[in-house]
């Protein structure tokens, strides 16, 4: 099975404030996938400073682009995504994991045509 890993900035500050509901699913998803199997390995640069000097990929992209980079997706060791968390079917597909499946939309607790009133 393929390594994971997920440098992130601080899990504090405003910036997790105003994405705490993407953070949220993000978290839920890493759980999903450690629970079939993977090996993904969440590390945040603010608690763990040392480790962006232990990953050239990591540094040289923070460097020339800033934290706006963040959060960086390694598998392998290779760079596999920057700038948002990665999806419940993106960390399957890189884990070598079954595809997540959806769960059917229940018709009888929405409404149809607009009329909700």
């Amino acid at each position: 099975m393929k390594s994971i890993q997920v440098f992130d900035r601080s899990s504090g500050g405003s910036a997790a404030v105003a994405d705490a509901a993407a953070r949220g699913a993000f978290a839920a998803d890493v759980e999903w996938a450690n629970k079939q199997g993977a090996r993904i390995e969440c590390i945040s640069l603010a608690e763990q400073p040392g480790a962006l000097a232990q990953h050239a990929v990591v540094k040289d992209l923070v460097e020339r682009s800033g934290q706006a980079a963040l959060p960086l997706i390694l598998v392998d060791g290779e760079m596999a995504l920057s700038g948002r968390h990665p999806t419940r079917s993106e960390l399957a597909r890189w884990a070598g994991l079954e595809q997540p499946t959806l769960r059917p939309i229940r018709t009888g607790d929405c409404c149809s045509g607009g009329n909700c009133g």
